[in-house]
């Protein structure tokens, strides 16, 4: 896990982890996106691109395994906060595993946190009164090694008036005003920082970010100039961004862009072409203020001179959302985020024309058309292990990371090495030249399961030495080099050869199967290691 580049005490960097929630592919500037990011992409001029970063298709395992080094089920999480009476799927972080928080508090670090937990239990967002922080089974930040944290413990939510809020130890209740949750949570990262340069001790901070994520809230600023940007529609939006994504070196020019999903309309039989506009103009909006949010951070680093011996590192923990939000009618119990307004106002919730998306009494997604623009090239949505669900941008910049290195030390590089979200707690720990126990309280630890990209941030050629795996609700997926198998539940394997063709247009399983045999072999090993159970859950 370590190196020769192991710092020593005085030299060892911070660490600033950024995860947002339920962004595309290519949502960025810097990777192919019209909507301005410049923050990002003057992080990405600074650092690393990585092309072929994976997340595991969902929000909380993916934080889970970016907290841990280890897949989902390993670190309790195999399916969502709900607890299945296995621990593999308990729904919070399991006591044989360590988090990045805790490994690095133990190694001199101050751990800090500003954002989405969504690893401790589950929580209902309009009943308040079973909640249960801090209880064995709704772990916090604070019980997993994090010094201090401001933000939110379950999932989504109103960015207006966030439910399950909670400021250390103390639930809380913020909106009103210009509040917004976006804001509110750079603010806290930005506050921990010059906070933190008081001391001598380096730094670990882990800001995440809801945006996107549904409901489609924005700042009425931001939405203005992105409406009526979006009026030639989703189709052309896709070829746009694919066209982008080679120009800029990102995708290899000979992969074809997968074709319009299914269950998505032509943009020419669509009608409310207006509302529809509207709600990708929301969209971005709330791309572009979490931009903006990254930029309250970095000033932070810059303004306490922490910036150039800081390893940064930002992704999506899973691809963009197509999941739609219906009104509440003939629903047997009120919709869970049923909340009112900070005023009072009632929400109105439902994908409608008849609303118009953004204000603080609206509840909508900008649903699956826009979503597959959000993750083109690739096919399928976050929940499914195709491309479009798994892959994430990712940059990573470390200026004093790159004193002596080759190739400008990655400065501006493009790196198209397969890595996963396990891998980023064996490399900050790399950075920091920290070690994670063998055993803690409650018995042994389990091992990490991730590799170390750190020569791919300094420029070096790297690779992966395993396989990476997935599962989540049944869909499965195994990458072993160029071959990539994956099972869209309930269906058959595929095989998609994804050097030649990784936008998975050409299923190689009944043509190559020593191949495709060869790997269901290892995944049915993997799943019964890490006590994957069959889906749908008994």
């Amino acid at each position: 896990m370590t190196s020769a580049h192991t710092p020593t005490p005085n030299t060892r960097p911070n660490i600033v982890v950024i995860l947002v929630d339920d962004m595309g592919y290519s949502d960025l500037g810097c990777y192919g996106s019209e909507i301005n990011t410049p923050n990002l992409n003057g992080l990405a001029q600074e650092g690393v691109r990585f092309t072929q970063m994976y997340n595991c298709a969902r929000c909380c395992p993916t934080r889970a395994s970016l907290l841990t080094g280890l897949y989902p089920h390993q670190a309790g999480v195999g399916h969502m906060v709900g607890n299945h009476g296995t621990r593999a799927y308990q729904g919070y972080l399991r006591d044989d595993c360590v988090t990045l928080a805790e490994v690095l508090r133990d190694a001199g670090y101050r751990t800090l946190m500003s954002g989405k937990w969504h690893v401790g239990g589950g929580y209902t967002a309009n009943r308040p009164e079973t909640w249960s922080p801090g209880e064995a089974d709704h772990p916090t930040p604070r019980q997993r090694g994090f010094d201090r944290h401001y933000g939110m413990l379950g999932g989504g939510g109103s960015y207006f008036v966030p439910p399950y809020m909670i400021d250390d130890d103390m639930v809380v209740h913020p909106g009103g005003g210009d509040y917004y949750l976006t804001d509110d949570i750079a603010e806290h990262a930005a506050e921990m920082i010059r906070d933190a340069a008081d001391e001598e001790r380096p730094f670990f901070l882990y800001t995440a970010f809801t945006a996107p994520h549904w409901p489609l809230h924005a700042m009425p600023e931001d939405i203005a100039r992105y409406e009526g940007l979006y009026r030639d529609g989703w189709d052309a939006l896709r070829t746009a961004r694919h066209e982008e994504l080679k120009g800029i070196k990102v995708l290899d020019e000979k992969w074809d862009i997968s074709p319009r999903d299914a269950h998505a309309p032509p943009w020419a039989d669509v009608t409310e072409r207006d509302w529809e506009d509207l709600r990708m103009a929301v969209y971005a909006a709330q791309v572009d203020r979490m931009d903006q949010g990254v930029g309250r951070v970095l000033d932070a680093l810059r303004e306490t001179g922490a910036y150039e011996n800081t390893l940064v590192v930002f992704l999506s923990d899973n691809g963009g959302c197509a999941e739609f939000l219906a009104e509440e009618t003939n629903k047997a119990e009120p919709f869970r985020y049923n909340i009112p307004t900070f005023d009072g106002r009632p929400m109105r919730i439902g994908n409608t024309p008849a609303i118009r998306p953004g204000p603080d009494d609206t509840f909508q997604s900008y649903d699956l058309p826009w979503a597959n623009a959000s993750n083109a090239p690739f096919r399928l949505f976050k929940h499914w292990v195709h491309e479009g669900g798994i892959s994430t941008p990712m940059i990573v910049s470390w200026p004093a990371g790159r004193e002596g290195a080759t190739d400008g030390g990655g400065r501006g590089h493009i790196d198209h090495a397969v890595c996963h979200v396990i891998d980023i707690m064996p490399t900050c720990l790399e950075a920091a030249g920290a070690t994670p126990p063998t055993e803690n309280a409650a018995g042994p630890v389990t091992p990490i399961e991730g590799e170390s990209f750190m020569a791919a941030v300094r420029g070096e050629a790297w690779r992966r030495d395993r396989d990476v795996y997935w599962e989540h609700e049944g869909n499965c997926a195994v990458r072993d080099g160029e071959w990539k198998l994956v099972r869209k539940h309930p269906g058959d394997w595929e095989l998609y050869n994804m050097a030649q063709d990784r936008t998975e247009l050409t299923d190689l399983a009944a043509r190559n199967t020593p191949t495709r045999d060869r790997l269901i072999r290892a995944y049915e090993e993997w799943a019964a290691r890490c006590e994957v159970l069959p889906w749908p859950l008994g």
